[in-house]
């Protein structure tokens, strides 16, 4: 996601959808970059900001009711640099210029039929503000989010209750036979999905967690793993272990991390036949990177 300027909403009558849209961003943005980001809204066939979007809006400390239903030939479309779709059932105003977009069908909270009660009528539009929220604070926290890693293959690890089935399930899933397995646990490398998949055996005994349930994304070196720890402090990420080299096992370069959630992700390489003849005797790990204070 690029670093955009100029937001535009966009929806049919420019009534309800599109208008808490640019309610929330505006608020969303500003609190989140000041007033960095310009936000707008428009439709094919303006009328008016509807009555009900206003209460919505109005129940989360937003106000809307001086916002103007406009035409989206009068948008100032030469510097909006992101458009944003919301129709659903019926055709969205189409913008030609060559511009980001991306497209929210949701349905118009507006039943537009007189045997629908208010309650019924403001349920609806609280749904769809909702939803528009939780889609744009994806996308505002999107914005900033720094520039990513270059990994060759993506790890993960689930727990099945029947090994054997679930092997033979995702063998037919995946297309592709197991490389090995062990009674307790199944492992798939696909090369053609660059994913490294595991089946584990949730027969109610411990795991070793940091090694076995997780997630993980292998960055091809050591000086990979190096970067992915500094790069992951400077964007404000949870660094559970840093960075360092392990011998037991399978040996790797590894650093774990925590999201946003909590669960574990280990970013990964494979040892070169140089580094693992390094190996010492006590197999004790080699830190990588040494923690802030002492840097």
């Amino acid at each position: 996601m690029h670093r955009y300027q100029h937001v535009l909403f966009l929806c049919v009558a420019n009534s309800a959808r599109s208008q808490m849209a640019e309610g929330w961003a505006r608020r969303l943005f500003r609190d989140a970059f000041g007033d960095e980001v310009r936000v707008s809204s428009a439709g094919s066939q303006p009328k008016g900001v509807n009555p009900f979007a206003i209460q919505a809006m109005n129940e989360v400390g937003i106000d809307i009711a001086s916002h103007t239903s406009d035409l989206v030939d009068n948008a100032d479309l030469d510097t909006v640099d992101l458009v944003v779709t919301l129709c659903a059932e019926e055709v969205c105003p189409v913008v030609l210029r060559d511009v980001v977009k991306l497209h929210w069908p949701l349905i118009d909270p507006d039943p537009k039929d007189d045997t629908v009660d208010d309650d019924e009528v403001l349920r609806r539009f609280r749904t769809a503000r909702d939803a528009i929220h939780g889609r744009l604070r994806t996308l505002v926290a999107l914005r900033d989010a720094p520039a990513g890693l270059t990994p060759s293959e993506f790890h993960a690890s689930i727990r099945v209750p029947d090994l054997a089935e679930a092997a033979r399930f995702y063998s037919w899933l995946l297309g592709e036979a197991p490389k090995t397995w062990t009674h307790r646990y199944v492992t798939f490398v696909s090369e053609r999905l660059r994913t490294n998949f595991v089946l584990l055996v949730d027969d109610g005994k411990e795991l070793h967690q940091d090694t076995l349930y997780h997630l993980g994304v292998d960055v091809g070196s050591k000086h990979a793993v190096v970067q992915a720890h500094l790069r992951a402090e400077e964007a404000g990420f949870h660094v559970h272990k840093p960075a360092r080299t392990t011998w037991r096992g399978t040996p790797l370069h590894e650093l774990w991390l925590k999201d946003p959630g909590g669960n574990l992700v280990e970013v990964y390489a494979r040892l070169t036949d140089d580094e693992h003849a390094q190996m010492p005797a006590d197999q004790e790990p080699w830190v990588l990177v040494a923690p802030q204070g002492e840097r």
